[in-house]
């Protein structure tokens, strides 16, 4: 592992300005030409193509609350089911109570069950697996009571609620389990063509399906009369931060973007091969990403895609990128930089970009249509990544209708 700037090997990035070609983007008329190029790029070397979806989620079970968490929230919750055989996911939605009208929306996958993002006994404990780790772990990949509400301090429902924004969960192992071994519960097997046992090796990787998920999620919240879907803002953390932005990249319809902690694979560049390495995370982690990707293990330079690539695709949607001090496989610095690398097509496209060319002292955030801070602290999201998150939307959400 390299943990040190002076053994970050020399590298030249892919400018995302240049098309295949050779044809430089002068104007934003030039863009979506080149975006497509961009987009197509990731889905052969690195995630993986999607299907569309089968006919769209049907639910399949609803329960509302009017007065959850002492009257601050309504609570909705809605059983989606995939495909006509499934898999089924669960949505929880907390909306501010006495909200005048629909209301913008964080969206994010969580990884313990939904009973564990807060203490709320009306929350449904998942009939399906879970993940068996986390901070109260799940023996047998069956959801227990003793989980719930055990990882709240990663989401801070109250203070989402108190600045007039809902939220949005989903148990990211409705769609997938995080386990090659479990590929049987996984939504991509529902489309795997016939005479294969899994898909190609240009097909989806785990976390496109994840992100395919989200997508689903939105399809419904566009029906949801309490919530506003012009103004929806994707989150992650760690691969669910990848997830985030890949989500991000192929939906237009989530008008802003939150990455936490992404690292290798998600917001930090490839090319830098410090921290987590490509060949590492397709190692340990084999159904993640496309196997056209496994090409790349030890030879980062070889792709035709860099990270920063990845976050051109959100333009010119607002995004904000996060790293903490102690998360050196996640490469702060290396995410920075891909960030500061996108911010030229932000800037054709008529942003303001990222106000910053020097990556910032820890916790002093930068907040233009992009967004980054460096948190002192490891792997986490904590109250503070909140706030700042809050901020952030408040620029470019609130008030508004749809992103600015």
């Amino acid at each position: 592992m390299i943990d040190n700037e002076a053994q970050v090997p020399p590298y030249t990035l892919p400018d995302p300005l240049v098309s295949e070609s050779g044809q430089r983007v002068t104007g934003p008329q030039d863009w979506p030409a080149r975006r497509g190029e961009i987009l197509r790029l990731f889905e052969e070397h690195v995630y993986g193509r999607c299907p569309a979806p089968a006919g769209g989620a049907a639910a399949v079970r609803c329960e509302t609350a009017a007065a959850a968490l002492n009257g601050l929230a309504v609570r909705r919750q809605v059983r989606l089911r995939l495909t006509d055989d499934g898999p089924d996911m669960d949505v929880l939605l907390y909306l501010p109570a006495g909200a005048e009208g629909p209301v913008p929306l964080f969206l994010g996958l969580n990884f313990g069950g939904n009973h564990t993002v807060h203490a709320d006994p009306g929350i449904w404990l998942p009939e399906g697996y879970v993940r068996a780790g986390g901070r109260v772990p799940q023996p047998g990949n069956r959801a227990t009571e003793a989980a719930r509400g055990s990882a709240s301090a990663r989401w801070a429902v109250e203070a989402i609620l108190q600045r007039g924004y809902g939220l949005g969960t989903i148990n990211y192992c409705d769609i997938e389990p995080d386990d090659p071994a479990e590929f049987g519960r996984s939504v991509r097997l529902r489309f795997v063509p016939a005479g294969q046992s899994r898909p190609a090796d240009d097909q989806w990787g785990a976390i496109a399906a994840w992100a395919w998920g989200l997508s689903r999620a939105a399809d419904y919240l566009e029906t949801d009369e309490l919530v506003d879907a012009s103004r929806l803002a994707v989150i992650g953390h760690s691969r669910l931060g990848k997830t985030a932005l890949w989500a991000s990249a192929t939906d237009p319809r989530f008008a802003l973007a939150i990455s936490n902690n992404s690292g290798c694979g998600g917001a930090a560049l490839s090319r830098r091969c410090f921290g987590e390495t490509v060949e590492r995370i397709n190692t340990s982690f084999p159904h993640w990403f496309c196997g056209n990707f496994k090409r790349y293990n030890g030879r980062e330079s070889d792709c035709p895609v860099d990270q920063h690539m990845l976050l051109t695709l959100t333009a010119p949607r607002p995004l904000y990128v996060a790293s903490a001090s102690e998360d050196l496989w996640a490469d702060p610095r290396g995410e920075f930089l891909s960030l500061l690398a996108a911010d030229p097509v932000y800037r054709l496209l008529g942003t303001d970009g990222l106000p910053a060319t020097d990556m910032p002292p820890c916790d002093h955030p930068v907040m233009g249509t992009l967004g980054y801070h460096v948190r002192t602290g490891g792997h986490d999201v904590t109250p503070w990544d909140w706030r700042n998150y809050l901020d952030f939307a408040d620029r470019h959400l609130q008030r508004t209708g749809k992103a600015v």
